[in-house]
């Protein structure tokens, strides 16, 4: 059961996104590559899945009733990787290493790598499919855990994402909750102008989802969209968080370009200190 979320602990959640948000930049200004604008976006979501929802144990990453939690679109694995440290999964101080040769931070996460990494992600589209996967194995075995799938809503173009859609709902996998970051955004510009995605809702609704839409920087409105989803018995659930692009630094915020884009050092200093002129507001509300 999920312990309640009172205002000291929201507060302590706010500030733990917001260090991840530092953790970000920092890494991608370390590694020259990567991207910026989504991992960002889900700060809030990964800190609250990790720091408040999740039932799961960093010290024992195998434990067998943990819950589930997939990322489909890997290349918002920064935002992981800062999770899964301050979670203690693995040593903080490893996050520098991202994407340099050697380090068991990969430019797409890759299972076995790291504790705490459920799948490996890397081509768009296959994240929810291995997490209906997993939810029908758990069924099988009789096990209460819950299964969380991210998604960008890019992929949401893909085929192979419909096709899980739709196995879903046929099965009405109820151990299963996804997330779609509904940002606006994927690399080439603006969803809506690349390929448009409404009305979205309405077509998970069709395949038989309960679908629910919340402010995904809103850390008390994702805890209960998510509480609500494991309250759902007749079929699996969707929550479309909506989200601002580099959320939290201002010359990122809902711009596209930043999607594959790192920072430079000057960038990411500028970014810095905006973030840690928030963490000091966070800290003396």
């Amino acid at each position: 059961m999920t312990a309640k979320l009172t205002e000291k602990k929201l507060r302590s959640l706010e500030a733990t996104a917001n260090t991840i948000r530092q953790d970000i930049i920092e890494m991608l200004a370390a590694a020259g590559s990567g991207h910026s604008a989504g991992p960002l976006g889900l700060a809030d979501i990964f800190t609250a899945f990790y720091f408040h929802l999740l039932n799961h144990r960093p010290k024992n990453p195998h434990w067998e009733d943990r819950d589930r939690f997939i990322l489909s679109n890997g290349h918002t694995c920064p935002v992981l990787y800062a999770a899964l440290a301050r979670a203690s999964y693995f040593p903080v101080e490893e996050l520098s290493t991202l994407r340099q040769f050697g380090s068991r931070l990969e430019g797409h996460p890759h299972r076995g790598s790291l504790p705490g990494v459920e799948t490996t992600s890397g081509p768009l589209g296959s994240g929810l499919s291995q997490a209906v996967g997993i939810s029908l194995a758990l069924r099988l075995k009789n096990s209460r855990s819950h299964v969380y799938c991210v998604m960008s809503d890019g992929e949401q173009d893909t085929g192979n994402t419909w096709e899980a859609v739709l196995l879903a709902g046929k099965n009405k996998l109820n151990n299963l909750t996804a997330i779609i970051d509904r940002n606006n955004i994927q690399i080439d510009g603006y969803t809506e102008n690349i390929m448009p995605l409404e009305p979205l809702r309405d077509k998970y609704e069709a395949f038989n989802w309960h679908v629910l839409e919340i402010d995904g920087h809103n850390i008390e409105s994702i805890c209960d969209a998510v509480n609500e989803s494991k309250a759902i018995f007749e079929r699996p659930t969707l929550i479309i968080a909506h989200t601002i692009p580099g959320r939290g630094v201002s010359f990122m915020e809902g711009k596209y370009e930043w999607h594959g884009k790192p920072p430079t050092k000057q960038e990411a200093a500028a970014a810095l200190r905006e973030l840690r002129s928030a963490a000091s507001q966070i800290q003396n509300s």
